[in-house]
């Protein structure tokens, strides 16, 4: 057990999460005191402690913990202090104000500390973003989400909205009858905008059955107008929930990019993280997705799955090689409160400890299976376009999406940089509002923003009872 004391509830954050990332297979626990004599207080296992006794503002407190926490160790982080999801978010700042990458990097690894190669990754992928991203209109353009909270099965290290359809079949058409009436109230609203991207997520949408499938799609094309659309998005993530008909469907209703997502190739851990389809499975709806005409599916495999190897992850790598996928997204595993793998009594959770258990070298077998799908990426003609980071990321690592040329997810850029406002439908759907000049804070009327965040209910059946409440939210703001 590790504690982590921190004087002040705006050290804490930065604190818990850079231990953790120094000791992955220990328990870690926080607290503020704020009575204790020293900022920060990490105090580990025999009795050692670290003590981090000067102040001068938040970012030097984590530099010194972090030099800290390297001595002590020997070891370093890939992206040094920073423990936010949005690393790129640096790049793209002095990237807008005129600096170079010959300038950017030296400086962010001084700032920072992160590695010389995560360093000229976020730069890259930044002037990548960019190039995408000039194509948009931002004042008068938004892009749309719409939520499909169903799946064939929970896998256990899901921590979004969603249910297993068993559990919701009875709860589906007035859930659907709820959507419908809330995306005509957005396209209302927005009707003198210019709609840029469509991404419909979840869960995964291809749960619904054909013919709810085609209605949605059909409420979409009946309210929204596709003028000014560059990319029209739906995951297909779980190869069990996708047929022929529904990639059909899919097509005629002019979707441009889908999602087939098999997290890992080895069939001993799709069954253990929840995935009720096979291997077999995946390569049979790829060449589907690719008889019905779509040129442009991206992949998703997760790194650090419980009870996988470097030589699982190569397996994986090489079976998706094979397939050539357009887009593939790589993430490091990131073990949430809200999954079940989360839960200190599962199966998963306990596997996940032993691995870190038995190997010293976590961060080792990590950075060595994000550099394998790197290479693999390349190998396959693409290039990295974004990246974000999660809370509890195996190995404080990232999460980053490959690309050929020209098939880059723009939704995606969009998610992290918020540039552009995403208005979202659905239950747990987040909208995102951005705003040219300043507005008032709904959280801190004392502060001014450029972003106004309006949550949905997470809860399925909620959303239903409240969409008029729901749509009501929305009002208060389209357009400020």
């Amino acid at each position: 057990m590790i504690q982590v004391v921190c004087k002040k509830e705006t050290y804490l954050y930065n604190a818990y999460h850079m231990v953790r990332a120094f000791y992955p297979a220990e328990e870690v626990t926080s607290c503020v005191e704020e009575k204790a004599s020293n900022y920060i207080t990490v105090r580990l296992p025999k009795g050692q402690q670290i003590l981090i006794t000067g102040e001068e503002g938040k970012k030097q407190v984590d530099k010194e913990l972090y030099r800290a926490l390297c001595t002590y160790t020997g070891k370093t982080l890939a992206w040094g202090v920073l423990m936010g999801v949005r690393p790129t978010k640096i790049a793209m700042k002095e990237l807008e104000g005129g600096m170079t990458r010959e300038a950017f990097v030296p400086w962010v690894m001084e700032d920072t500390s992160m590695s010389r190669e995560k360093a000229e990754l976020s730069w890259d992928i930044a002037v990548r973003e960019k190039a995408l991203l000039d194509r948009l209109d931002y004042e008068n353009g938004y892009s749309l989400y719409v939520g499909i909270p169903f799946c064939p099965s929970v896998c256990t290290y899901c921590s979004f909205s969603s249910g297993a359809l068993s559990d919701w079949r009875y709860a589906v058409e007035d859930y659907l009858a709820a959507l419908f009436k809330e995306l005509r109230a957005i396209a209302d609203m927005c009707k003198e905008k210019r709609l840029n991207t469509i991404y419909i997520g979840g869960g995964t949408p291809t749960t619904l059955d054909a013919g709810q499938l085609k209605r949605l799609l059909s409420c979409i094309e009946e309210n929204f107008s596709k003028e000014h659309l560059l990319e029209y998005t739906v995951e297909a993530g779980r190869p069990d929930s996708v047929t022929r008909e529904k990639l059909n469907v899919l097509r005629a209703h002019g979707i441009t990019r889908i999602s087939i997502n098999p997290q890992s190739m080895q069939q001993k851990t799709l069954d253990l993280i929840g995935r009720r389809h096979t291997v077999e499975d995946i390569y049979e709806v790829y060449g589907m997705a690719r008889d019905a005409g779509f040129d442009n599916i991206n992949m998703d495999i997760i790194a650090g799955l419980p009870g996988e190897t470097v030589e699982d992850m190569k397996d994986t790598l090489k079976k998706i090689e094979q397939l050539s996928p357009d887009n593939l997204t790589v993430h490091s595993l990131a073990i949430k409160r809200a999954a079940k793998m989360g839960q200190k009594d599962s199966r998963e959770y306990e596997e996940v400890l032993k691995d870190r258990a038995k190997s010293q070298n976590v961060n080792e077998q990590m950075e060595t299976m994000i550099q394998d799908a790197s290479h693999t990426a390349a190998c396959m003609g693409m290039t990295p376009y974004y990246l974000y980071r999660q809370k509890n990321m195996a190995g404080n690592f990232e999460n980053v999406g490959y690309a050929k040329v020209d098939k880059a997810g723009i939704y995606n850029i969009l998610i992290m940089e918020e540039k552009q406002s995403i208005i979202a439908a659905g239950a747990g759907a987040s909208t995102k509002l951005v705003f040219r000049e300043p507005v008032e804070n709904p959280a801190n009327k004392k502060k001014r923003t450029n972003l106004i965040r309006i949550e949905n209910v997470k809860a399925i059946d909620a959303y239903i009872d409240r969409i008029d409440e729901m749509i009501e939210r929305k009002g208060e703001w389209l357009w400020h």
